[in-house]
């Protein structure tokens, strides 16, 4: 099991899996796998907030245990559920002992009594059907135990996480009470699309990760796709970035840069010197833009005027219930009262590749 002395050395290891943190990110990392603290990841989708508990995972050789949410996630695909098939044929097995044995007794009452004096070992950890936050729970070896989009879910979802997350153990009524055999390192990721609750948000470290800067966004996608040449790599960045200054419904991500980036490629050794405003803006907004409002807006209609001529407007504040948090955490080992998400971009820690 490998384990860290600082963030630098973190950040290390998670750049020899090609995932790019930046000091401030690589400390809060740090210290949730020191602390032994679960670690929230809040931010919009595809800035690295995934990639950074598979790259931990990779980092720390420790197995990658993923509870992907959605609504109407519930217990029993969650945390656990019986083997009702296996008990079945244990059942049939122990049939024909059950009946000898129930011969002895010609009263119904003591026939009763008797089998309600047997342990038949039906609820035993054997017949369990594991699932993530179980399996992280019972795993003897250290997990990354990761919870994905925990804001897809429902406010019942997140109680149920808080005995995981604040005594790392389970509690199956028909068996007990499961404390985990090892400590996992947990990841819970957030698009900002709902509130999360207090009691969830106070058991965590909390980060909020935001877009890169173009430089470190080209130094991510060549990490990524090292196949693509630096001068392309940096004009779709540029490109990303005057996107999402734009009001658009859907700003790009930083995965679907790398695939723009690698798009631009494909194209041929010409795409260096296009102008992705251009001759590559078409296939380039393919990949980069998800609606078709938002490629109108970009391509300058319904007057035409083309994005690459004309200013920027103003950056458009994106409505998120987080409402992008100051990051009192950051705050804290830096000695300042905190630091908001705005200006210099040194908040807005960067991410690797995808989610």
């Amino acid at each position: 099991m490998t384990t860290f002395a600082n963030g630098a050395e973190l950040a290390d290891a998670l750049r020899r899996h090609d995932y790019i943190a930046d000091d401030d990110f690589a400390t809060v990392v740090h210290l949730a796998t020191a602390l032994e603290r679960p670690l929230l990841l809040e931010g919009p989708a595809g800035v690295g907030k995934t990639e950074l508990a598979k790259a931990l995972a990779a980092a720390g050789d420790r197995r990658l245990v993923r509870l992907q949410c959605y609504e109407g996630l519930d217990d029993s695909r969650a945390l656990y559920e019986w083997d009702y098939a296996k008990q079945l044929l244990h059942v049939q097995m122990l049939r024909d002992r059950i009946g000898e044995l129930l011969g002895r007794h010609t009263d119904i009452a003591d026939a009763s009594r008797f089998l309600a004096d047997q342990d038949f070992g039906l609820y035993s950890e054997k017949f369990l059907s594991v699932r993530p936050l179980l399996d992280a729970v019972l795993s003897p070896e250290p997990v990354v135990l990761l919870v994905d989009e925990v804001d897809r879910t429902e406010e019942s979802m997140e109680a149920l996480l808080l005995e995981v997350l604040a005594e790392r153990q389970v509690t199956i009524p028909e068996v007990g009470t499961f404390t985990a055999r090892s400590v996992p390192w947990v990841i819970l990721t957030s698009n900002d699309t709902r509130e999360l609750s207090p009691a969830l948000k106070r058991r965590c470290l909390h980060f909020h990760v935001g877009y890169p800067t173009p430089e470190r966004e080209r130094e991510i996608v060549t990490a990524r796709a090292p196949e693509v040449r630096p001068d392309t790599a940096g004009k779709v960045v540029d490109l990303a970035h005057t996107l999402r200054d734009l009001p658009l419904r859907k700003s790009p991500s930083v995965s679907e840069v790398i695939d723009a980036a690698r798009a631009a490629t494909v194209l041929g050794d010409g795409a260096a010197e296009a102008d992705p405003f251009t001759d590559l803006r078409d296939v380039l907004f393919s990949t980069l833009l998800k609606y078709t409002g938002d490629v109108e807006l970009a391509r300058g209609r319904p007057d035409g005027a083309d994005p690459a001529r004309v200013s920027s407007p103003a950056p458009v504040e994106r409505a998120t219930v987080a409402a992008r948090p100051a990051n009192t955490t950051t705050a804290v080992f830096r000695g300042r009262g905190g630091g908001g998400h705005g200006g210099g971009g040194r908040d807005t820690a960067v991410s690797g590749a995808r989610r």
